[in-house]
């Protein structure tokens, strides 16, 4: 009996103990929220005003898990996110009962089924297109479905290598984005397109001008297949790319030839750059050093803003034109950029792609500049709207992100991705181990260009290419849905029709 009476002292002096040290602690709090004067909040309701700022962060993540339907969230909603998922588990994406789908929202892609659609023997097969067939080293691209550009420093080692792999055993290319070649991006072995940034990330001088020994040392690689000279990206068009110094290590600063633990900002264009004729000339520098397809990756902003580069190339000759041209949306994703940027700059994919595509078969380039999409493009409906609008291929950043395991946190430009994706933080980069996701990058794109040619197939078309606008129908605000071919006529030229 006295052995419990002392337990039960001890608990009672135990558990004043800590209630007079969480009141010394409230009342600590108390002084502090009174006296600071940045939050006006906290200083009218010490203590109990610092719930608002916890409940506001926890919020996103009860509205992810908890509260938003499958169609709901932004930028990607839960039903796309788990269709990559299923993809890079190699899972079967069949479903039941019927489409979760809202077709009556404005703009929803419809495809035209065939009457008499192909037989189960006659599937249609992918198809691959050369790139700079003029070059000294042309680019046969195997895949439509590649991956676009994320550096090596705003995602992490063990993601580019998973990327790598992936590439190469799915038979797509890899973008390197603008922080220059990696020993990573080339150990899978895939094919790759070294992106130029405005920086001139690992091709530059320390004045940050471009090195043509650099340059050459680079397209010494064979897996180098071509060079990206990036003008503006979808999510912050004008402005340069934003590496905060948390992420700058001193393997990243090496590679990138940049200060170690120092932001790493690039210029919001290239400095040799003042007009479109400065561009094709330093197009076609690069392209006479390495010997390999060049092309521009940029965003539209207007109409008469991109044709200027159409009429540049029409008074000069097809021989000075960009071997490609990458068309970012507006809607494209980035590590870290200005919100206004994020949300109010730049033409959508869905507006800018058909309107690039007339403006190149106009000017008769239609076999010369091959188109690519990008931005927000990660399930199959996207990669064959975009075929059929006239893209030659499509990149997506975050859908293989995505099968990656990204869980859209929101913390890229925070170095405390949960995922180990965008962090260099080995703590976190544990969880993302190379010889399970590389796997999954791979059944993702695959699933892609599967399920793509399933939708070619549907139409009637012998191979994904062959889609065209006239297979596409968009949905109206009338409730009525339109031919996109009817909305957005094609261009027809000398020899080929968009159609």
């Amino acid at each position: 009996m006295g052995f419990a009476m002392n337990v039960l002292e001890t608990l009672a002096i135990l558990f004043a103990f800590v209630i007079g040290v969480i009141v010394l602690i409230a009342l600590i709090v108390f002084v502090l929220d009174r006296l600071q004067t940045e939050d006006a909040i906290r200083r009218n309701y010490p203590v109990i005003g610092r719930f608002r700022h916890l409940f506001s962060t926890l919020g996103e993540f009860f509205r992810q898990y908890f509260f938003a339907m499958d169609r709901e969230e932004l930028p990607f909603n839960r039903a796309q996110r788990e269709w990559v998922k299923r993809a890079g588990e190699g899972h079967g994406n069949t479903v039941a009962f019927g489409s979760t789908r809202n077709l009556n929202v404005t703009g929803t892609p419809i495809f035209v089924n065939a009457a008499f659609p192909p037989l189960d023997d006659q599937f249609a097969a992918s198809e691959a297109l050369v790139i700079g067939a003029n070059t000294r080293t042309p680019f046969m691209a195997k895949s439509f479905f590649n991956v676009s550009g994320m550096s090596f420093g705003a995602i992490s080692k063990p993601a580019v290598q998973a990327l790598s792999r992936g590439a190469k055993e799915a038979g797509v290319w890899l973008n390197t984005g603008e922080g220059g070649l990696s020993p990573f991006h080339l150990e899978g072995g895939c094919d790759v397109v070294f992106q130029i940034g405005t920086a001139k990330y690992g091709v530059r001088h320390e004045d940050g001008t471009l090195s043509d020994a650099k340059l050459k040392e680079a397209a010494a690689h064979e897996n180098v297949r071509m060079f990206e000279l990036k003008l503006a990206q979808g999510a912050k068009p004008g402005k340069g790319g934003i590496l905060p110094a948390s992420k700058v290590t001193a393997e990243i600063a090496k590679i990138r030839g940049i200060r170690e633990g120092s932001d790493s900002l690039s210029p919001n264009r290239h400095l040799e750059v003042d007009d479109w004729g400065d561009l094709l000339d330093f197009i076609g520098h690069i392209r006479d050093v390495t010997g390999k397809p060049v092309g521009i990756k940029t965003v539209v902003g207007s109409e008469a803003g991109i044709q200027g580069l159409f009429d540049e190339i029409s008074a000069r000759g097809s021989d000075s034109a960009p071997d490609f041209i990458t068309i970012d949306g507006g809607e494209g994703g980035t590590g870290a950029a200005p919100m206004p940027l994020i949300d109010l700059v730049g033409m959508s994919i869905r507006e800018a792609l058909p309107l690039v595509v007339d403006m190149r078969d106009a000017a008769g380039l239609r076999d010369r500049v091959r188109i690519v999409a990008s931005g927000k493009l990660v399930n199959p409906g996207d990669i064959a709207w975009a075929l059929a609008a006239g893209a030659d291929f499509i990149t997506s950043a975050r859908g293989f992100m995505f099968s990656l395991g990204c869980i859209q946190a929101l913390k890229c430009n925070k170095n405390t991705c949960p995922t180990g994706i965008t962090t260099h933080d080995r703590r976190f980069q544990k969880g993302l181990v190379v010889e399970d996701k590389y796997k999954r990058v791979a059944r993702y794109a695959k699933s892609i260009i599967k399920e793509v040619e399933t939708i070619a197939h549907s139409v009637g078309v012998a191979e994904p290419r062959q889609l065209r606008r006239r297979h596409v129908r968009l949905m109206q605000d009338s409730g009525r849905s339109k031919l996109m071919s009817d909305l957005y006529p094609t261009v027809k030229t000398g020899s080929v029709a968009a159609e």
